[in-house]
């Protein structure tokens, strides 16, 4: 079926929620140049233009690992008070040129302390920057509301310092918590009692799980770790065969377990072939909860609307699917009932009926 066209102009008015974006991986070129040149730390290239295509190319390589190594060079410049503030203010204002009405930013803060930085100054610092980039989109009329994720990385042993980073600063702007990094040989379960202590502390988190590593590493992030949400879990699909849902497809979906799905990350990482192939569109047929999200706009050359816009022209979708994946993001938002309520009936729906 052939949907109507959508432009971009009117794809980027629509309302956008976005709950998988790193704040590492969305840094702009031009920013990540003029940082390093302060720092002294050497780019592939000082081109903003052959840089931004270097970051995509080196990307796309279909190796999850290779994918990740791209961060080197933004975790290089995020480093200082200043780069933080910097690349913070920053990330919430490309958000608002988009279109965005809610964002969770995720990012790990012992990837950011090797000038001498330490873990509570890092999350304050990107708290504030963050706070002046929501009040620069507000006062241009583009208001923009931003929650944070603190990350643990899964290979390393500083998990359980992240999630009670994300207990501390709970009332200070961080709204819940993630592992990040290569998942296959990194299950879930290794950090089951930082997912034990969060609970404890009614703190949400998602697990990254379903992108690198299967069924397995979905199981244990759902039933052995209880999370809220899936980081990706494209790979979900395997538990699917001809429409008929296996008991944790079953699970996952009659429970409303969200899918932060990225459809370009994941093609570059080698987990989906196409965008017209993704499974994205398969699983919303199939009633789960799918939302859209961006991943990493500066490594995957993207933004939620050029996402959009690549489901309607590639894969079909109309106005509808994208307001139901919208709402669907809202919904399953790391915010009280009521103020995701407010969202959806105050700025969601009533931003669709005015741009369509």
């Amino acid at each position: 079926m052939t949907a109507p066209r959508i432009d971009t102009e009117t794809l980027r008015r629509l309302p956008k929620a976005v709950l998988h974006d790193h704040l590492d991986g969305g840094l702009r070129p031009a920013t990540v140049i003029e940082l390093a040149a302060a720092v002294g730390h050497t780019l592939p290239t000082t081109d903003p233009d052959e840089l931004a295509a270097w970051y995509v190319e080196a990307a796309g390589s279909g190796d999850l690992v290779r994918y990740i190594g791209t961060f080197e060079h933004t975790l290089a410049v995020m480093q200082t008070r200043e780069g933080l503030l910097r690349v913070a203010e920053e990330y919430v204002l490309d958000l608002a040129a988009d279109g965005v009405v809610y964002a969770e930013v995720r990012y790990a803060p012992e990837l950011n302390t090797r000038a001498g930085l330490s873990l509570a100054e890092v999350v304050e610092t990107v708290q504030e920057g963050l706070a002046a980039g929501m009040a620069k989109a507000a006062a241009a009329g583009t208001p923009v509301r931003v929650g944070t994720l603190l990350c643990g990385m899964r290979m390393f042993d500083r998990v359980g310092e992240a999630a009670e980073l994300a207990v501390t600063y709970r009332d200070a702007g961080v709204v819940g918590f993630d592992i990040a990094g290569a998942e296959d040989g990194f299950p879930p379960a290794d950090h089951l009692a930082a997912f034990e202590h969060l609970r404890a502390e009614s703190v949400p988190f998602t697990i990254h799980a379903g992108e690198a590593y299967g069924l397995p590493s979905i199981h244990q992030a759902v039933q052995v770790c209880g999370a809220q949400r899936l980081g990706h879990g494209v790979r979900i699909t395997e538990d699917i065969v001809d429409g008929k849902l296996g008991r944790l497809a079953g699970w996952v979906r009659d429970r409303r377990i969200a899918l932060e799905m990225c459809p370009t990350s994941n093609l570059q990482t080698g987990c989906a072939t196409s965008i017209a192939e993704h499974p994205i569109t398969a699983l919303k047929d199939l009633g789960f909860r799918v939302t859209l999200n961006t991943d990493n706009r500066l490594v995957s050359g993207t933004t939620m609307t050029r996402e959009m816009g690549l489901l309607v022209e590639e894969a079909g979708w109309t106005a509808e699917d994208l307001r139901t994946v919208t709402v669907n993001a809202v919904k399953s938002a790391f915010l009280p009932f009521d103020e995701r309520k407010a969202l959806i009936e105050d700025v969601i729906l009533p931003g669709y009926a005015a741009a369509l």
